[in-house]
C-alpha cells in the first residue's frame, strides 16, 4: 500500500527528512512519535504531496510521486488526495457552512458528484459516527469530539484507501479522546491503512500494529510487526 524510499525534504538549510525508507502493508496502523520539530507532520503531508519533497520516491494508493511532479499534475494529485485523506491537527472546518456542506464540499465543487447523492452519503457517514442529527449544525455548535469526528467524515467522504492523522487527540479532553480511539479502532477493524502522527503514547500502543520513532529527520523502528490491544478485541 505505501512504500518510500530514500526520502529527504530541506527547508532552506534545515534538513527535515533524511533518507527515510519504510514499507506499510494494506489495512495495517502506523503510529509515528517523536519529538516535536522531528519531520512527523511534514512526513504525513509528503504522503499526499501537500508538501513537495527534495529527493526520493514514494508509492501510495497506486500513485508514484517523485520530487519533479510539477503544475500538469493538478489532476493527479485530485485523484492522489481523494484516495489518502488527511485529517488535519487543526480541522479546518469552513466556520459559514454546515456539517453537511463540510462533508459534502469537495464531492459537489471538485468531483462534480449529484447533491442529492453526496448529501445521502454524508448522512449515511453521520450515522456511523454518531452524529445523525448535526448535520445541519454548523463548527460552532459542536464540541471538540464532534468536530474532529465531521473532519473524519469528511475525509472518508472521499472513499479513501489511506487516512491520514496528524495529532488527532491534542485538543480533546480524556472522555473525548476515549470516543475517538473507538472511531479509529472501528476503522481498523474495516481494513483501512492509517497513519496516525501523535504525541500520544497510550493512543499508539492501544491503536497501532507498529510504532515508528521520527527523530532529527530519521526514521527508527520502521520494520518489526507489533501487536496491540485492538487485535485481542
Amino acid at each position: 500500500m505505501i512504500r518510500i524510499r530514500d526520502l529527504h525534504k530541506r527547508y532552506g538549510d534545515r534538513a527535515v527528512l533524511r533518507g527515510v525508507e519504510a514499507d506499510v502493508a494494506p489495512g495495517e496502523v502506523i503510529a509515528i512519535v517523536g519529538p516535536s520539530g522531528g519531520g512527523k507532520s511534514t512526513l504525513l503531508r509528503c504522503l499526499n504531496y501537500l508538501t513537495p519533497f527534495d529527493q526520493g520516491t514514494i508509492d501510495i494508493a497506486g500513485f508514484t510521486l517523485r520530487p519533479d511532479l510539477g503544475r500538469d499534475a493538478a489532476e493527479t494529485m485530485r485523484e492522489l488526495r481523494a484516495a489518502v485523506g488527511m485529517v488535519f491537527q487543526e480541522l479546518h472546518l469552513f466556520p459559514h457552512l454546515s456539517v453537511l456542506d463540510n462533508i459534502t464540499l469537495a464531492s459537489r465543487v471538485v468531483h462534480q458528484h449529484p447533491v442529492a447523492d453526496a448529501r445521502r452519503d454524508a448522512r449515511d457517514l453521520l450515522d456511523r459516527l454518531a452524529l445523525g442529527d448535526r448535520g445541519d449544525s454548523y463548527p460552532a455548535q459542536l464540541s471538540g469530539g464532534q468536530k474532529q469526528r465531521v473532519a473524519i467524515a469528511r475525509a472518508l467522504a472521499q472513499k479513501p484507501r489511506v487516512l491520514l492523522f496528524d495529532e488527532p487527540t491534542s485538543a480533546l479532553d480524556p472522555a473525548l479522546r476515549g470516543e475517538l480511539l473507538e472511531v479509529l479502532r472501528s476503522l481498523a477493524r474495516e481494513g483501512m491503512t492509517m497513519l496516525v502522527v501523535t504525541h500520544d503514547m497510550a493512543l499508539a500502543s492501544e491503536l497501532a500494529d507498529r510504532i515508528w520513532t521520527l527523530a532529527d529527520g530519521m526514521l527508527t523502528e520502521p520494520l518489526g510487526a507489533r501487536h496491540s490491544l485492538r487485535h485481542a478485541m
